[in-house]
């Protein structure tokens, strides 16, 4: 199949061949992101409004829709022009009004003749005591109530657009549904969780019989939701087998390097540790490309496992990378490895943008060489003028803060090269399939022994003197201390406390050269200046801004007071939290926030406060804020999903992920039944570079 199936020609017309949709309302759709018919299908009610009718309004509670037959009564014309002329009705217990503002000439007595029956269908509201309509929504006789539907779908609209139109176009795109398209869902899945049939599913999705019907895990959202989440599992699942169908090289280790660390390490590796560092190893001797997400909390022992895998390539005869997106990460890396390249008898060396000139030259030759073992760096290992020996293996640290095209710039670097992502950031399950489904993940759940629980304390920004104080006796008693700020400098508009400012305030308090500074906004010079004085023990306190919240590690610092810890994201706490207990120390963690805290504020304070599990951290921080702010929307990657809820819904997401590895394990060039239904499935959701990538396949 090499072009979008005939039977899904009319979902993807113009949406003037819907009935009442002309060129200015399809304009009105564009604006709620309609533009074919497709997309209506897709663009489910949120609301729906019960008019099934009531003898009676007398027990309805103002503010309510209510539907009710009556008998008109009668009429008080507006006293003024344009103001409310009312018609008094009764139902079959008690009197009401209609209101109407407005009304033209003798409008009102031809629709409401004294003595008729009518059902009318509208808001109750109660003014000065008295039970009225304003303006009903539906005025029927009563031989003609049975066409006013029992559940009317609310859709969501924008200025100009009514609920009658979109009702209107969605009928009619409902009536037009390809009927005969096979079923592209597990026969055995569809059985087990009771659902539709795709086109009964759209009806009833778009005709909910109650709130029930609204839910997410209403059979017929439920499937709708299940083939988003199929068709964006499918396509990551394809790209992962295209990335591993690019020819791979097997790296097989003897185990010589890696046990002359495990002997060196006066501790033995948790048993989440001994996992990965195995699912890493087969991947990498394997022939196909190693494409692996390494993930785990704050101190959890990424860095031994990324080491160990290095160790891995340069047994098997190569070399490898290891790359951070700032120096002063790289440079901490560099820091941290050295001792384990000692331990193995191997060389390592660093490469940043500062190596300029002869320096640098040579270094780049005794990496052409093959005389540097394992490399660390920044974005300088991407020049052109980079060569290695032989590159087998790339490690990302921070994945967030590189693209997927660079990921794949990095493997490029040797013949297939394997490639590992870290993040130290916990990412719910959910948002993990949907960003990195493509990649398969090891996840460290585990601490390091030894590693203590930091102490986390909320208190207010009323004591600062207090915190101060404590402050002043712990840099006398040699410990070492970060003070976290919202913003570099003052702002006039928002009120928050710069970093510039509260340095200066403790620098007074505490005296000279014993508080250093630093932020974003300075040069990186200064900023490394800075740290490493921090690093070396010579600044007792680092104020700072969020640029240490990853990565950097100063096992004597056991202090971190956060200031005006409620503006920050939950994630970014834990972060800046896991700056410290690194040491043999206790450590303590302060949350200074300012009084009154808001609902949110106070609740992403309180969960820091009980648990120290960067998952369980981030699975609430992804149900307060959702998807697309947890990553930040601008570079997430993460899909955009009509139907389906990634917060809500990680379960569905995890079987669809299972369900379309299976199925391209059992039919790769979807060439069976149930494949060609799903080529139907991936032309229905946009999902064009799958189809490619089948076709390559």
């Amino acid at each position: 199949m090499t072009g979008r199936p005939p039977v899904l020609f009319p979902l993807f017309a113009g949406l003037e061949t819907l009935p009442g949709i002309g060129e200015k309302t399809a304009r009105l759709f564009a604006q709620i992101g309609v533009e074919r018919p497709r997309d209506l299908l897709f663009t489910l009610p949120y609301s729906v409004i019960d008019r099934r009718p009531v003898p009676t309004i007398r027990e309805a509670r103002s503010g309510s829709i209510v539907t009710v037959e009556v008998e008109i009564g009668a009429h008080s014309p507006a006293r003024r022009k344009g103001g409310p002329a009312r018609v008094t009705v009764r139902d079959s217990e008690t009197e009401f009004q209609l209101v109407f503002f407005h009304a033209k000439g003798d409008w009102l007595q031809r629709q409401f003749p004294t003595g008729a029956r009518r059902v009318i269908s509208g808001k109750l509201e109660i003014f000065e005591g008295v039970a009225q309509i304003v303006h009903p929504d539906h005025v029927l006789a009563p031989e003609d109530a049975g066409d006013l539907p029992r559940h009317e779908p609310v859709y969501p609209l924008t200025a100009g657009l009514t609920q009658r139109v979109v009702a209107r176009a969605a009928t009619g795109v409902l009536a037009h549904l390809p009927e005969d398209l096979p079923e592209w869902v597990d026969p055995a899945l569809k059985v087990r969780e009771g659902w539709p049939d795709w086109a009964e599913a759209l009806r009833a999705a778009h005709a909910p019989q109650g709130v029930g019907d609204l839910s997410a895990t209403a059979p017929a959202r439920a499937r709708l939701a299940y083939d988003e989440l199929f068709a964006h599992q499918l396509t990551l699942a394809l790209a992962r087998r295209q990335f591993r169908r690019g020819k791979g090289r097997a790296s097989v280790g003897s185990g010589l390097l890696s046990g002359k660390v495990l002997k060196s390490l006066p501790y033995k590796p948790t048993s989440a540790q001994s996992r990965a560092v195995a699912e890493i190893a087969g991947d990498m001797a394997s022939d196909r490309r190693m494409n692996r997400l390494l993930q785990g909390d704050v101190g959890s022992g990424k860095t031994l496992v990324a080491f160990l895998a290095l160790l891995t390539a340069v047994e098997a005869g190569g070399q490898g990378v290891m790359m951070a997106p700032t120096e002063i990460l790289a440079r901490q890396h560099m820091d941290s490895l050295a001792p384990l390249a000692r331990a193995a008898g191997v060389r390592l060396d660093l490469l940043t943008g500062r190596d300029k000139g002869g320096d640098r030259a040579r270094k780049l030759e005794d990496l052409a060489r093959g005389r540097i073992d394992v490399l660390v760096g920044t974005h300088a290992v991407f020049q052109k003028d980079v060569t290695f020996h032989d590159l087998r293996l790339a490690v990302v640290d921070e994945q967030h803060r590189f693209g997927v095209a660079q990921r794949m710039e990095l493997g490029a670097k040797g013949r297939a090269a394997d490639v590992l992502v870290m993040t130290a950031t916990p990412i719910p399950r959910s948002l993990s399939l949907a960003q990195y489904g493509d990649m398969d993940v090891s996840v460290l759940d585990e601490k390091p022994p030894g590693r203590k629980p930091v102490r986390t304390a909320l208190i207010s920004t009323a004591r600062l003197e207090d915190v101060v104080d404590h402050l002043r006796k712990a840099v006398a008693e040699g410990r070492q201390a970060y003070w976290v700020c919202p913003l570099v400098e003052e702002s006039e508009v928002v009120d928050l406390i710069s970093a510039e400012d509260r340095f200066r305030l403790l620098r007074a308090a505490l005296g000279e050269g014993v508080v250093g500074l630093v932020h974003g906004q300075m040069p990186p010079a200064e900023k490394d200046a800075a740290m490493a004085e921090f690093v070396a023990g010579r600044l007792r306190v680092l104020v700072a801004t969020t640029v240490i919240e990853v990565g950097v590690n100063v096992p004597n610092a056991s202090i971190m007071v956060i200031e005006r810890a409620e503006t920050f994201g939950l994630a970014q706490l834990h972060q800046l939290r896991g700056r410290v207990g690194r040491g043999g120390a206790e450590s303590t963690c302060l949350l200074m926030y300012q009084p009154p805290l808001s609902q949110s504020g106070e609740r992403r304070l309180q969960i820091l406060r009980e648990t120290e599990d960067g998952f369980r951290i981030s699975e609430e921080d992804l149900a307060m804020r959702g998807a697309g702010d947890l990553i930040g929307t601008a570079q997430s990657g993460l899909p955009k999903f009509r139907i389906a809820d990634l917060e809500g819904q990680a379960g569905l997401m995890a079987v669809a992920q299972r369900d379309a590895r299976a199925l391209l394990l059992a039919d790769p060039g979807l060439e069976s039944p149930r494949g060609l239904a799903v080529r139907v499935l991936l032309w229905l959701m946009e999902q064009d570079r799958a189809i490619r990538l089948i076709s390559v396949g």
